[in-house]
């Protein structure tokens, strides 16, 4: 898997390209012309002298299409690109500051210098009418390369520059194949991490089309980088997430009691696991819908015959077999039942869970009594037969502080004495889908 070594970081290009084609309403292969033209001409000015990249948070400017000319003094083609991270900036107040020494990630903008013309230019005026229709939109261009500290910035620059060439390349063949009529896609880069790959990958997709919309297209990619057909590698929500940057949203991964203005204190455990596990499936790429609510939760074992129209906004609790159920039916996932038939008896079942956790690695759902929790995985000794689980607690009831929740074990590693020795306990194992 990629990520960067001791020697490398990575560069990342960001900026917007205004992108504006006028279609011909009639003609289909005429407006896939007229597409290409405009992305031709997107690919002309990224290669001019006006082009500029920027150093966040620097007073570094590059012109790298103009003999890589540099606002800095003590910055040339052949200063290394390690020096980056060491640079200092003035604040504009006569103070210096240092750059964070230990982000992987240098962060660049592009823009287009504004020149005035030596000759008058006549305004370009598009507008709709009959026969054509104007296009205009911000191609959101989003290019990464991975260098080695040592490596020039000039050699560096130049990458780039290759880079936003391709990645307009890919826009036009993303907008091309799913442009519909007149109705033109907004193509979005986004970077994944692979198994196969030294270096972040970037892939263009459609923003208008779901995932669903895009399997073939991921089937080909799979294809393309030699991998496996049983892992969503390439779905949007398992993009590569740079470290400098903030998530766009804050879903919860621990589901436990008293979330969401739910209190559930006292009979809402397996539903919490059942939301963690659901969670866990979203993260993943293997499902876009929201984790399911209690009272959504109680509608699915009624929708397919397992409980009666009143246990919808019932406070009854639910176990393992009921888990299974409800994965089947909201998520299309298939589970396995383990029964074991006293506590003490779990160890002998360490062999079992420890090929779950390597070869699926879905959270388990273990019930037993008149309690259930979360198991995230097991240390397990094929010599010894020694074991430890490593639970998430869905009886917590405080707020979302993660040192507490660590520190007071309710997301720790335990012994088999965790256990009601003598309650029978089933386990719902939740497999994998094999899907892209």
């Amino acid at each position: 898997m990629v990520l960067v070594d001791d020697g490398a970081m990575i560069l990342r290009l960001g900026g917007g390209l205004e992108f504006l084609c006028q279609l011909d309403v009639s003609d289909a292969s005429q407006r896939q012309l007229e597409v290409s033209r405009s992305f031709a001409d997107l690919r002309s000015r990224v290669k001019a002298e006006s082009l500029v990249f920027s150093l966040t948070d620097s007073a570094l400017f590059i012109w790298p299409n103009k003999s890589f000319q540099a606002s800095l003094d003590d910055v040339d083609e052949s200063t290394a690109c390690g020096e980056l991270l060491q640079s200092e900036d003035d604040d504009g107040g006569g103070k210096k500051k240092k750059k964070d020494k230990k982000s992987p990630v240098v962060n660049l903008r592009f823009m287009m210098e504004i020149t005035e013309p030596t000759e008058p230019s006549a305004p370009c005026l598009y507008r709709e009418n009959k026969k054509h229709h104007c296009i205009r939109m911000v191609l959101p261009m989003d290019c990464v390369v991975t260098v080695r500290s040592d490596e020039t910035f000039g050699s560096s620059c130049k990458r780039l520059l290759r880079a936003l060439s391709t990645q307009l390349s890919e826009m036009e063949a993303v907008t091309l194949r799913h442009m519909k009529d007149t109705d033109v896609p907004v193509p979005r880069p986004f970077h994944f991490s692979l198994p196969t790959s030294t270096e972040l990958v970037t892939i263009v997709y459609p923003a208008s089309v779901d995932d669903k919309g895009l399997e073939s297209f991921r089937k080909e990619l799979h294809n393309r980088f030699e991998l496996p057909d049983d892992r969503p590698y390439f779905r949007r929500s398992n993009a590569f997430h740079f470290p400098d940057e903030p998530y766009k949203t804050r879903e919860q991964n621990y589901h436990h009691y008293m979330q969401d203005r739910m209190d559930d204190n006292g009979w809402g455990c397996a539903y919490r696991s059942l939301q963690t596990i659901c969670s866990w499936f979203r993260q993943q790429g293997y499902m876009e819908r929201t984790v399911p609510t209690h009272k959504e939760i109680q509608q699915a074992l009624v929708d397919v015959g397992d409980k009666p129209a009143a246990f919808v906004g019932s406070r009854q609790w639910i176990g393992s077999i009921e888990v299974q159920a409800v994965l089947s039916h909201l998520l299309g996932v298939t589970s396995k039942i383990l029964f074991v038939s006293q506590g003490s008896e779990l160890p002998s079942q360490g062999r079992e869970l420890a090929n779950h956790f390597l070869t699926e690695g879905t959270p388990v759902m273990i019930g037993g009594g008149v309690l259930a929790h979360t198991i995230l995985g097991v240390a397990w000794s094929e010599t010894s037969g020694k074991i430890r689980f490593l639970i998430l607690d869905p009886h917590y009831t405080g707020g979302e502080d993660l040192q507490t929740i660590t520190d007071k074990g309710w997301c720790g590693w335990k012994g088999p004495e965790f256990w009601d020795q003598n309650a029978y306990y089933n386990l719902c194992l939740p497999q994998r889908p094999k899907a892209i």
